[in-house]
């Protein structure tokens, strides 16, 4: 009895990650998708050209150009200032000392 307690809360405490990346958007509708590949489709790309090469950037120019003229971008917007991280980049290797000073933290 004891060991249905620890897999009963075990599995409990597995499956709780997984119902965090569950979505609560609600899914497309069948009209949905077949307006949004008819933009697509007005916007230039041929669904129908079987094994193109080209496929990724014929999908991803169409939707840039159907997101334009909707007037909406992708994944977030535009975003003003800028932004860096990290430290400083060195374009020399580092001296005698200043590799005692990384190593041996000082003189």
């Amino acid at each position: 009895m004891k060991s249905l307690v620890f897999a009963v809360a075990a599995v409990s405490a597995l499956s709780m990650p997984f119902t965090a990346f569950s979505q609560t958007d609600a899914t497309l509708t069948r009209a949905q998708v077949r307006t949004e590949l008819q933009q697509l489709e007005q916007a230039g790309y041929q669904p129908g050209r079987g094994e193109d090469v080209n496929y990724p950037t014929d999908i991803q120019a169409a939707e840039a150009r159907v997101s334009n003229q909707n007037g909406t971008t992708a994944y977030g917007g535009t975003m003003s200032g800028s932004s860096a991280s990290g430290s400083q980049s060195i374009v020399r290797p580092a001296s005698t000392d200043e590799m005692k000073q990384i190593y041996f933290g000082g003189q």
